[in-house]
């Protein structure tokens, strides 16, 4: 497969909005409207230890929207010559990830669940899980 050539410059933190009301928030996400792909796979990450990292791999493909629906994590996106990192707190934003970038999750606070949604279901060929293995492809 071919690697996508975006750069952590693509990725952005969209607010995916808030309806406020007395009894509380809602958060809405609806496939090719404030999210611009359709969603294939829904999965959480949750009770992740103290100083653990979790992610480490790029994809092909796939593109993802993270979102903190409890507590705080950061996320960090790498093109192979720039990083950023990205704090998510609030459940009405999501991080928005282009296909082609090394992506890790860490500094999870107690509590944390990190819900990501992704355009594609799971499949092993579009990973790239070994970091030399990806600078290699980014050349």
């Amino acid at each position: 497969m071919k690697l996508k050539r975006n750069t952590v410059f693509d990725c952005s933190v969209i607010d995916i909005s808030k309806v406020h009301s007395e009894s509380g928030n809602i958060t809405v996400v609806e496939n090719n409207k404030n999210i611009p792909f359709a969603v294939e796979r829904i999965y959480y990450l949750y009770d992740v230890p103290g100083g653990e990292t979790r992610g480490g791999h790029a994809h092909y493909e796939l593109e993802q929207y993270i979102i903190a629906a409890s507590g705080s994590f950061d996320v960090i996106i790498d093109d192979g010559i720039n990083r950023k990192t990205v704090s998510l707190n609030r459940p009405n934003l999501a991080l928005h990830i282009v296909p082609g970038l090394w992506r890790e999750l860490n500094n999870f606070s107690s509590g944390s669940i990190s819900m990501v949604l992704a355009s594609h279901v799971f499949e092993e060929s579009d990973y790239i899980r070994d970091y030399n293995s990806f600078l290699e492809y980014r050349k």
